[in-house]
């Protein structure tokens, strides 16, 4: 996974919100959020909407990850 949206699930938890009031607020799908669960890309438009809702910014809520290669580096 090269993309981990921990820190928007920190944020939730922060702010005693469930996924599904995410998705209310948000107004995004339930597909999108299992994207997002699953460490999968989504628009920057969703992530400019989760940004907006939540009073937060990008390096808030997403997170790149390298990605391990496999000789041992």
């Amino acid at each position: 996974m090269a993309v981990s949206y921990n820190g928007l699930w920190k944020l939730l938890i922060d702010k005693n919100m469930k996924k599904v009031d995410m998705m209310n607020q948000v107004g995004i799908s339930s597909s999108t959020v299992a994207k997002m669960t699953n460490g999968e890309l989504v628009s920057m438009k969703v992530l400019e909407k989760v940004c907006e809702k939540l009073d937060c910014d990008f390096g808030d809520i997403v997170h790149y990850e390298k990605e391990a290669k496999d000789g041992g580096q």
